[in-house]
């Protein structure tokens, strides 16, 4: 079945080309000019993946991803022109799984690429041995087909995005072993595509603050300066 691909752009162009580019790779495409148009679609219609700009009339990218990750875990990526770094880690921080810039040398087939990358990991790439396991590691449990994460016996507020539960996921299957940003760059985005070392450490922090919306005295991501992250949860 054909994967759904949700484009929110107020560059008509942008969206006839990118449309092309995706239907080509066998996605189909829900396209919206506007913020507003696109969060009434995810109702309606919910896609497989959106694919959000910042910069839109009525409701721009980031209060768009603000209301989506209210009611839903669905994979989001970021577009922008922007070359701003603050830009891209703001939209990390607000729950988008990845980003792509629209400036200098950037390609339709990079972000076809980042789409494909993303929905693998969402459809639970993790290990095809691992469907309808759950995880117990002290005060943590993962279901991994539910893609649920438990503290405490208690569902965190927020729920994890695909991109950090795997990095979660890698953490906790290596308890006490420091991971480096390129190991988890390597699980988390697979193959080759480029992340630099502060997406990681974006996608931690982030991690980091949904636990602790649960519990405030939450330390089990270790931070090792120059190195990474290890998972040490003092409950065991």
């Amino acid at each position: 079945m054909s994967k759904t691909v949700a484009l929110v752009d107020d560059d008509r162009n942008l969206l006839t080309s990118l449309s092309m580019a995706l239907r080509k790779e066998g996605f189909d495409v829900d396209v919206y000019t506007d913020g507003e148009s696109a969060f009434r679609g995810l109702n309606n219609k919910p896609p497989d993946i959106m694919v959000l700009d910042i910069k839109m009339p009525r409701l721009d990218g980031e209060e768009l991803l603000k209301k989506i990750r209210k009611k839903s875990n669905i994979p989001v990526i970021f577009l922008t022109s922007k070359d701003k770094e603050v830009d891209e880690l703001v939209g990390l921080k607000l729950g988008a799984d990845d980003y792509v810039k629209k400036s200098g040398s950037w390609s339709h087939d990079v972000l076809v690429e980042r789409i494909k990358a993303l929905l693998r990991r969402s459809d639970g790439s993790m290990d095809n041995n691992l469907e309808n396991k759950v995880i117990i590691r002290g005060s943590l449990k993962l279901d991994l087909s539910k893609k649920e994460c438990l503290w405490k016996e208690k569902a965190l507020p927020e729920r994890l995005t695909s991109t950090e539960f795997q990095i979660v996921f890698e953490l906790v299957n290596h308890i006490g072993v420091v991971k480096s940003r390129n190991q988890l760059m390597d699980k988390a985005y697979k193959e080759d595509i480029y992340v630099d070392d502060r997406t990681i450490d974006s996608h931690v922090k982030r991690i980091r603050r949904k636990f602790r919306a649960l519990d405030e005295n939450f330390d089990a991501i270790e931070t090792l300066y120059g190195t990474g992250y290890c998972w040490n949860d003092k409950k065991k």
